[in-house]
């Protein structure tokens, strides 16, 4: 009954956050992959998605920046 409990919920901001950064480094488990498809909400990942992409390309330009000066 508890694994029913557990594959039935949605992933938490955590597991959301794990999910989005696993997957722009391509190391994202077929477990956790269906689990996303079948229980989150696409909205969530999208948000996250874009937050984690302007943190990337911010962190890129600022160590660029900081190496060439």
């Amino acid at each position: 009954m508890e694994e029913q409990d557990e594959k039935t919920q949605r992933p938490g901001p955590l597991a959301v956050i794990g999910s989005v950064v696993a997957a722009a480094f391509g190391v994202q488990s077929s477990r956790n992959r269906e689990r996303d498809f079948t229980h989150g909400r696409f909205r969530n990942y999208a948000i996250t998605a874009i937050i984690f992409v302007g943190v990337f390309i911010a962190a890129v330009f600022s160590i660029v920046k900081m190496v060439l000066s």
